[in-house]
C-alpha cells in the first residue's frame, strides 16, 4: 500500500507549526496572563518557554526517529503496546466532537463582530470553513504548509508593526525579577498560558510527510515554538504597556482594542481576517491530524481497510471525510441543543495532556542518553499541569473509565466464546 506523500520542507513544517500555537490564543492570553501576574506574566512567558522545551526536544527526538503519520498514539504503542495505542487514540479523537467545534464556532465569530448574523448563518460560515480544510486536505500536506507559513508570516508582519508603531523598546520589556508574593500569581498564569503550546501532539501526526524528516522535523517543531513564544511575549508586552487587559470582557477585546487605537476604524477588518485565518490553521492541523491518525490505523488494519485509502496526491481522503463528517454533526447539535460548549471544552483539556503524559513516559521508554533525561522531565511537567488541572480532568478520567470498562467487557467476551468454541470441538 503507498504511503502518504512526501512534500513537506521545514519552512512549511514552521508554519504549520507556529500558527497551530497561535490560534485563537493570541488575541486573548497575553491580556488574561497579564490580568493574573501584572507585569511577572513576562517572566511567566519566558519560563513558559523553557519548561515547553523538554517536551518539544522529546517530541522532536520521537519524530526524527519514528517518523509516522500514527503521531503520539503510534510513539506510545511502540513503548507500550497496542492497548495503549488504541486507548491513547481514543482519547485523542475524543476531543473532535467538543474541541473542533468550538474552535470552528470562535472563527466564525469573528466575523459575526463585522456583521450581525444569525445562529444559521453562523452554522453556515463553520461549513465553509470546513469545506476549505476539505479542498487543503485534498492537495495534500505541503498546500496546507504553504498556506500556513503565510498565514505565520502575516500575524510576525502585524507583530513587527504593533512594536513600531506602539513605540515599544526592549526597555519596556525590562521587568523586574518576580518576588516570592507574585509566584502564586505566576502559577496561575501559567496554567493558563500552557494551553498556548498545546498543538504539539497534532504536529506529530506530520512526521511522515517531510521531505528528511531527520533533519527538517525537528528544526521545524523547535523553530515552531520559539516564534509563537516570541510572539506572545512581544504581544504582551504591548498589553502591559498600553493597560489593556483587567476583566474578562477588557481581555476578550485586548487586541482589536490596540489596532484600533494604533491603526483607526479600519483595524476591525485586520482583526477580523487574521483572527479568522489563525483559527483556520489551528483547525486545519488538528483535523488534517485527526485524518492521518484514523489513516495509519486503518493502514495497519486497526480501523477498517476502507478508511485508507489515499487520494491521487497522497492524502488521507476517505479518513478526512469521516473527520469532517463528525464535525459537521457535532456543530449541528450543539447548536440545536444548545450545550454548555464552554464547560465541555475545559474538562476536554485534560485529555490533551493525558496524551502529552503518555507520550513522555514512551519518550522516556524508547530513547537513551540526554533525550531519556529530558521525557523524564517532561514526564514530571505533565504530571503536574494534569494535578493542577484538578476537576478538569474529569472528562479525561470518565472516558478512560469508559475506556476501560468497555476493553474488560471484550476481554472477557471474547475468553467466553474461545471456551465455547473448545467445548464444541470436543
Amino acid at each position: 500500500m503507498s504511503g502518504l506523500k512526501k512534500d513537506l520542507g521545514l519552512w512549511q513544517g514552521m508554519g504549520l507549526l507556529a500558527t497551530s500555537l497561535l490560534g485563537t490564543g493570541i488575541f486573548v492570553v497575553p491580556a488574561t496572563a497579564a490580568s493574573l501576574a501584572g507585569g511577572a506574566s513576562l517572566w511567566a512567558w519566558v519560563l513558559l518557554i523553557v519548561l515547553v522545551l523538554p517536551i518539544a526536544f522529546t517530541f522532536a527526538r520521537l519524530g526524527r526517529r519514528y517518523p509516522h503519520a500514527g503521531g503520539a498514539p503510534h510513539l506510545i504503542g511502540l513503548a507500550f503496546g497496542n492497548g495503549a495505542e488504541r486507548f491513547s487514540a481514543f482519547l485523542f479523537l475524543a476531543v473532535l466532537p467538543v474541541g473542533l467545534p468550538a474552535a470552528l464556532t470562535i472563527a466564525a465569530g469573528f466575523w459575526h463582530a463585522l456583521f450581525d448574523m444569525g445562529e444559521w448563518t453562523l452554522w453556515a460560515i463553520q461549513l465553509l470553513t470546513l469545506l476549505g480544510v476539505f479542498l487543503l486536505g485534498l492537495r495534500g500536506a505541503r498546500s496546507s504548509g504553504n498556506l500556513q507559513l503565510l498565514i505565520a508570516l502575516a500575524i510576525l508582519g502585524l507583530t513587527l508593526l504593533i512594536w513600531f508603531k506602539g513605540d515599544l523598546g526592549w526597555r519596556d520589556g525590562a521587568q523586574p525579577l518576580p518576588t516570592a508574593a507574585e509566584w502564586p500569581a505566576m502559577g496561575t498564569a501559567l496554567a493558563v498560558m500552557f494551553w498556548c503550546f498545546v498543538g504539539l501532539e497534532a504536529f506529530a501526526h506530520m512526521g511522515e510527510e517531510f521531505k528528511r524528516p531527520e533533519r527538517d522535523y525537528p528544526l521545524a517543531l523547535l523553530g515552531g515554538v520559539l516564534l509563537a513564544g516570541l510572539i506572545y511575549w512581544v504581544h504582551s508586552l504591548v498589553v502591559l504597556k498600553y493597560g489593556l487587559y483587567g476583566d474578562e470582557a477588557t481581555n476578550a477585546t485586548a487586541i482589536p482594542a490596540l489596532l484600533s487605537l494604533l491603526f483607526g476604524p479600519t483595524a476591525k477588518w485586520l482583526v477580523a481576517v487574521l483572527g479568522y485565518l489563525s483559527c483556520f490553521a489551528s483547525i486545519n492541523i488538528y483535523l488534517q491530524g485527526f485524518a492521518r491518525l484514523i489513516w495509519s490505523m486503518a493502514r495497519e488494519g486497526k480501523l477498517p481497510a476502507s478508511l485508507s485509502r489515499l487520494s491521487a496526491r497522497g492524502a488521507p481522503l476517505n479518513a478526512l471525510c469521516w473527520v469532517l463528517a463528525i464535525c459537521l454533526v457535532s456543530i449541528t447539535l450543539i447548536l440545536w441543543l444548545k450545550l454548555p460548549l464552554d464547560e465541555l471544552i475545559r474538562y476536554a483539556n485534560g485529555n490533551f495532556v493525558l496524551v502529552y503524559l503518555l507520550c513522555m513516559a514512551a519518550g522516556w521508554r524508547l530513547l537513551g542518553g540526554m533525550g531519556k533525561g529530558l521525557a523524564g522531565v517532561s514526564v514530571l511537567l505533565c504530571a503536574a499541569v494534569l494535578v493542577a488541572l484538578a476537576s478538569q480532568v474529569l472528562y479525561a478520567v470518565v472516558l478512560s473509565a469508559g475506556y476501560g470498562c468497555f476493553s474488560l467487557w471484550r476481554r472477557r467476551r471474547r475468553r467466553t466464546r474461545a471456551t465455547e468454541n473448545i467445548c464444541a470441538i470436543k
